[in-house]
């Protein structure tokens, strides 16, 4: 890989391990240091992911009005300073919840831009043809840092506390954005297209397009299948089978294991049977899995639950990796910030839609039809690939010349 892919690898390492630190650091601050109730916790919560679906769409529109590589800077040092005002609050006594509030919601609208203009800018830094080796490697990072970046976090706000692990995040966002300016390559100018429809134009373009559609129907089903399980499993981890915390977090690390392990095979599996088809027989393979964890119990039934969710996971770690790069492929440039939005506000909203259609079901026929239920989802994944060219597809799509309106 090239020199400039490298910076924005270091640059998307180091953002994303800050991140972490303040998913475990900001709840901890309201709590010990604000007494902050389990309804104010959870608002917070809330605020954090509610950007992708408040300007998910407009983001990507404002985003290819506009050079990527400035958009991610400018991302990076805002959130840089968002974060620094909560110890210097904390540190004058004037930290409120509502500045928690307001800070958690306008981090999350700039990692709404980052994210946007991250997956849209990284095929001009590696060129079309280099996209699954750079999103294998992207994905990879992700999967390990969602097995250790969170142990990590842990260690750094239990060795220095919460409000000064928050520095250590807007540090990261710093040293992202130096890495992002370091970077050599230099976008042209965008055409900035005008006109009301901009943000209609990447929705259409999405269901238009036979594969873009496919796996966007397919990510936002695996979603709501993977994030009702998720939901409920702590409640019958817990407290129906009195496993403890500790089993919940070797099932939540297995799931990065499982995704690290889909993320390195994705690449050798799209050359030995081609990405589209291996898009279809990982989700077909998989389907069954997915009830396992609704038969999760004491002893075999454990490990039998373990293994499943391994296997869930692992086909979500060789999807990330070839949707993405899918995704990349065939959109033009002038469209890709429209159509990355379009993609994040739909597996966004089924993730929010999961985790309330989670509470419904737990709340009336118990937390195990919640992940029956989300097993029924991931058994139905594979069903927008078959009906999709992707089962013909040996090598990624062409560019298309032109976008359509």
């Amino acid at each position: 890989m090239n020199r400039d892919f490298r910076l924005l690898f270091t640059a998307a390492a180091v953002s994303r391990l800050g991140t972490s630190i303040t998913y475990v650091a900001m709840p901890l601050i309201a709590v010990t240091a604000l007494r902050a109730s389990p309804g104010e916790v959870g608002l917070l919560a809330t605020l954090s992911t509610v950007a992708f679906l408040v300007i998910g769409l407009p983001a990507g529109a404002w985003t290819d009005r506009l050079r990527r590589r400035g958009v991610l800077i400018t991302a990076d040092l805002a959130r840089a300073a968002v974060l620094l005002s909560v110890p210097v609050a904390g540190w004058l006594g004037a930290l409120t919840m509502g500045q928690l509030y307001v800070v958690v919601l306008l981090t999350g609208i700039g990692t709404v831009f980052f994210d946007v203009a991250n997956q849209s800018y990284l095929p001009q830094v590696v060129g079309r043809t280099a996209l699954l080796a750079a999103n294998t490697r992207l994905v990879s990072m992700d999967a390990v840092n969602n097995i250790a970046g969170r142990g990590v976090a842990g260690f750094v706000v239990a060795l220095v506390t919460a409000p000064a692990a928050l520095l250590l995040d807007a540090a990261s966002y710093v040293v992202s954005a130096w890495c992002v300016w370091r970077i050599h390559h230099r976008e042209p100018r965008p055409s900035r297209p005008e006109g009301r429809g901009l943000v209609r134009e990447g929705v259409v373009f999405v269901a238009t397009h036979p594969v873009l559609r496919a796996l966007a129907v397919a990510g936002a089903v695996s979603n709501l299948g993977i994030v009702l399980v998720l939901t409920m499993l702590p409640v019958v981890l817990v407290d129906e089978l009195g496993l403890g915390a500790g089993v919940l977090g070797l099932f939540l690390a297995s799931g990065g294991v499982g995704m690290l392990v889909g993320s390195l095979l994705a690449r050798g599996l799209a050359a030995r049977f081609g990405a589209g088809r291996v898009v279809l027989l990982a989700n077909v393979v998989v389907a069954p899995f997915g009830f396992g964890m609704s038969f999760v119990g004491h002893g075999p039934a454990l490990w039998l639950a373990g293994v499943t969710w391994l296997a869930v996971t692992t086909k979500v770690g060789v999807d990330n990796v070839l949707s993405v790069s899918f995704r990349q492929q065939v959109t033009p440039d002038a469209l890709l910030g429209r159509v990355m939005a379009t993609f994040r506000f739909l597996l966004t909203g089924a993730l929010a839609v999961a985790a309330g259609l989670a509470g419904v079901l737990g709340e009336w026929w118990g937390p195990r039809s919640a992940l029956v239920a989300g097993g029924c989802a991931l058994a139905c994944v594979w069903l927008p690939a078959l009906l999709s060219p992707l089962r013909h597809m040996r090598e990624l799509a062409p560019v298309p010349q032109k976008a359509t309106s």
